[in-house]
């Protein structure tokens, strides 16, 4: 199957993306990419795996069980008052 093609339809963005690409030495579509993941990133509020990561090892040191790091942040629902 043949990879889609991206159709820029602004030449303004169009030209910002050949000229990142070029001072980046990269692709357009990797440049493409990487701004629609950022600003996915950002819309969302979530943050990226790398950070996630790496504040994980600052509060629990490198080597982790990450299962049990959930299962500390649990805590278990009282059930309905009756």
């Amino acid at each position: 199957m043949a990879e889609r093609q991206l159709s820029v339809r602004s030449a303004k963005a169009s030209e910002i993306a050949h000229r990142l690409a070029l001072r980046e030495r990269r692709t357009v579509a990797s440049v493409v990419e990487r701004a629609l993941e950022d600003y996915d990133l950002k819309t969302t509020g979530r943050e990226p795996a790398e950070v996630f990561y790496r504040r994980i090892a600052e509060q629990y040191g490198v080597d982790i069980d990450l299962e049990e790091v959930i299962k500390e942040g649990r805590k278990p629902h009282p059930g309905i008052d009756l």
